[in-house]
């Protein structure tokens, strides 16, 4: 019950937020505070991002097999390379699965 009453709360205020700034609500916030709002995506991102890349079982796992962490980087250097979001998704994903398949390989072979 207390799940679902959570969930509610978080609902109604995310809604009030939203038709806030569809009836102009928005008008009203400084211009620090608007400026602030664009960092807003890329930081939970980041927050989303980081722990799944680097942490393993809560410890950090900065290993050579660690392919999420091979692909996160190969995802950011194609999207900075060549500035397009896709193409740094399917070359990161590739890397990625790459690095999953030879990963076993690499160690056998050292």
């Amino acid at each position: 019950m207390n799940t679902v009453l959570l969930l509610a709360g978080m609902a109604s205020v995310t809604y009030v937020l939203r038709v806030g700034f569809w009836f102009g609500a928005g008008d009203s916030l400084p211009v620090w505070f608007k400026r602030a709002l664009r960092y807003v995506p890329v930081a939970v991102l980041t927050a989303i991002i980081v722990p799944a890349v680097l942490l393993k079982d809560g410890a950090f796992d900065l290993d050579i097999h660690n392919a999420r962490l091979v692909g996160a980087l190969a995802t950011g250097l194609i999207v900075w390379r060549f500035n397009h979001l896709l193409a740094g998704i399917g070359g990161g994903l590739l890397v990625f699965v790459l690095w999953r398949w030879l990963s076993p390989l690499l160690t056998a072979w050292m």
